[in-house]
């Protein structure tokens, strides 16, 4: 079944993950929109609009981070496929994709367009914290419900009650990582190369540092001695002094781009210590970017798996793998999630208003996603489990999952 844009239908959700198996979704047919320059001056309220629901999306559709923007709306319009069969709300769904190309300064662009001018009735995006850190004190401004399905750091929710996601944050994944390299690995000495210009990336490095010590391990430097920035690609003078310090562990919290050239300049310096990351090195072009040999025996934690056997999660990726012709990603699942549990809120919040919105999102309890349970706790946040991955070759390979 092919996707209209006028067609789509808000509808709720219980165990939908089953109802798609069959359905064809065609990458251009929701309306991606790139963001133009929005002032900050907000003309007067308009009601909302009482025929149809507008949710506004904010994704990076092209940029260093584009596959993690593609995924997760690939994501929710399998969602909305879901919704559409399901039947239980009358209106409407308009869906209104915001590129903010992975920098901040287009995401709140992005989220002050949606608000100003689209009216949205909720937003769901985005996927970098740096991002979803500037556009969400704009929507808890407006007193707009924003929802990010796969941004981490702990301070997204604590900009403001509108402010909710989907995923866990940072503080689980750093534990997790942390008790992975002391425990499982049995490493005892590890180095942290942070993403200074990313809040993600130095929320994990925080979280791990302070985990692994306390496990008893070692870390060598401080969390802002070995750093780089976004768009860097020449990694060697930094990979040299890391190897100085004859680490046996390095935790690496970046993004895919970045990872996959450290990986690869790192096995051509001759170092075989295994790396470890969080969800941003869960991309399709991680192993394209590191190369065959670099990606061998490294581990990130992450939301979701396509190996996983549970029968909703193995539903999800057949049919995401018919539909655009590859497994699913992390993101793929996490915007997945985040669009049913956004419909489910909708369903559940009576009038539609941006406040009953809000905090139907914030009852959600015990919803079985493709990610696991997700139950919305008094900061926003979601509680749920992790799983471990290993970099292979050949893609993810599922090592282990972790409960909170």
């Amino acid at each position: 079944m092919n996707i209209s844009r006028r067609s789509i239908k808000v509808i709720s959700m219980m165990a939908l993950p089953l109802l798609f198996s069959t359905a064809c979704i065609k990458k251009e047919e929701v309306e991606v929109i790139k963001t133009a320059e929005v002032t900050a001056t907000a003309p007067a309220k308009k009601a909302l609009s009482q025929d149809e629901i507008v949710i506004g999306a904010v994704f990076p559709m092209t940029g260093a981070i584009a596959t993690y923007g593609q995924e997760s709306v690939n994501g929710i319009k399998m969602a909305l496929e879901v919704i559409n069969k399901s039947g239980d709300l009358a209106k409407k769904i308009r869906l209104i994709v915001e590129d903010n190309k992975g920098e901040p300064v287009d995401s709140s662009n992005a989220v002050r367009k949606l608000i100003n001018i689209d009216n949205v009735h909720a937003i769901i995006g985005s996927v970098a914290s740096s991002n979803t850190l500037a556009g969400a004190p704009i929507a808890q401004q407006n007193k707009v419900p924003m929802l990010t399905p796969a941004s981490t750091n702990a301070k997204v929710t604590m900009t403001g009650d509108y402010i909710s996601r989907t995923c866990f944050t940072d503080d689980f994944q750093g534990v997790v990582m942390a008790k992975f390299a002391h425990e499982t690995l049995k490493k005892s000495k590890a180095l942290i190369i942070v993403d200074n210009s990313s809040d993600y990336s130095k929320g994990l490095a925080k979280v791990f540092s302070t985990e692994f010590t306390k496990l008893g391990g070692t870390l060598l430097g401080t969390t802002d001695e070995f750093t780089y920035t976004q768009k860097d690609t020449d990694f060697r003078s930094l990979l040299r002094k890391v190897k100085r310090q004859n680490p046996d562990v390095i935790f690496l919290p970046g993004y895919y781009t970045e990872v996959g050239l450290m990986l690869k300049q790192a096995k051509q310096l001759g170092m075989s210590v295994p790396f470890l990351g969080g969800d941003g090195w869960d991309s399709p072009k991680l192993q394209e970017l590191a190369g065959p040999e670099a990606i061998k025996g490294n581990y990130i934690s992450s939301h979701f798996s396509p190996d996983d056997q549970d029968p909703t999660v193995k539903s999800f990726v057949d049919a995401y793998t018919e539909s655009f012709k590859q497994k699913p990603g992390a993101m793929a699942a996490l915007g997945y999630d985040g669009m049913l549990v956004l419909a489910d809120a909708l369903k559940r919040a009576g009038e539609l208003n941006h406040r009953n919105i809000r905090d139907a999102i914030a009852k959600t309890a015990g919803f079985k996603g493709v990610t696991g349970s997700i139950t919305i706790d008094a900061a926003r946040n979601a509680t749920k489990s992790a799983v471990v991955l290993e970099t292979t070759p050949a893609g993810m390979a599922f090592k282990q999952k972790v409960a909170p």
